[in-house]
């Protein structure tokens, strides 16, 4: 009986973030070993057919890196990454195209549809909703940098009580023009900005922003940021996260989070739980 009432206590425990959280917009990005591991995968869906059921607005941005490079490997299709971007000529963005918006995203689509949400993949492409310039003057090709976002569209599907899943390209300036590949980071910041959004939370491969001695730093300012960055604590791969971050911030959502997405359930323990998880960085 014991274990029985605290299962139910669990569930009194969330109830104040429930409560806080109902009708509010959430961005994820979702991506790094939750998107690969089968199992991680599961307890993924669960988690966002979950904040479906209580009333909360989720729209997932999704990336498909290793997807991508496994295809071009295929091909034969050489590409090449500078500043941790994938250089991207129109070879590959015809296999960026092809495997984010199809393989990638009806994956996701089909999980979260079979554990009892109603989740629809779109592209930037779909009625024109995102759209881009070349990022950095073309320094990497059809890498864009976006330039605006249509909230209306995403809006009227969150409406029609649908998950909209976001493949991260946006489209260019003609119908002939293949379209540019977007960082899923800046996507997903730049969507939670467009909808006012409440929070925007990334999924990674790791616990979080971590000191020089590894440990979790459960708590960030943006004047914090700019001096772990400036002593080298950030650097490499964190640093579009955390840049993605501050923009989110910066354009009005309240919260972003940097979560382990390789912990079962990691969604969940961030938001409905006192600790969290992982790094909040906060207006």
């Amino acid at each position: 009986m014991q274990a029985k009432i605290q299962k139910a206590q669990i569930l009194l425990d969330a109830l104040p973030y429930i409560k806080k959280f109902r009708n509010k917009t959430i961005v994820i990005k979702y991506g790094g070993a939750a998107q690969i591991n089968s199992e991680l995968k599961d307890k993924f869906a669960q988690d966002i057919v979950l904040l479906y059921l209580i009333g909360i607005r989720v729209i997932i941005v999704h990336g498909g890196g290793k997807s991508i490079n496994a295809i071009l490997d295929k091909l034969n299709i050489e590409s090449s990454f500078v500043d941790g971007l994938r250089v991207t000529d129109e070879k590959v963005m015809e296999v960026v195209e092809m495997v984010l918006s199809g393989n990638v995203n009806k994956e996701i689509t089909t999980l979260l549809n079979h554990n009892g949400a109603k989740a629809i993949g779109i592209t930037g492409k779909d009625a024109n909703f995102i759209k881009a310039r070349p990022a950095s003057g073309g320094k990497y090709g059809l890498v864009g940098e976006i330039t605006e976002v249509d909230e209306s569209v995403l809006e009227g599907l969150i409406n029609e009580k649908f998950i909209p899943v976001v493949a991260p390209i946006a489209s260019g300036e003609s119908p002939k023009h293949p379209g540019y590949n977007i960082n899923a980071d800046l996507a997903a910041s730049k969507i939670a900005v467009s909808v006012k959004a409440k929070k925007v939370i990334f999924l990674t491969d790791t616990l979080g922003v971590l000191d020089k001695e590894h440990k979790l730093l459960s708590k960030l300012t943006k004047d914090e940021i700019e001096k772990l960055k400036n002593d080298g604590t950030i650097s490499g791969g964190m640093i579009p996260k955390v840049d993605a971050c501050l923009e989110a911030i910066d354009g009005g959502v309240e919260n972003a989070h940097i979560i382990d997405g390789r912990i079962e359930h990691s969604i969940l323990l961030e938001l409905f739980t006192n600790e969290g998880i992982g790094t909040i960085i906060r207006q």
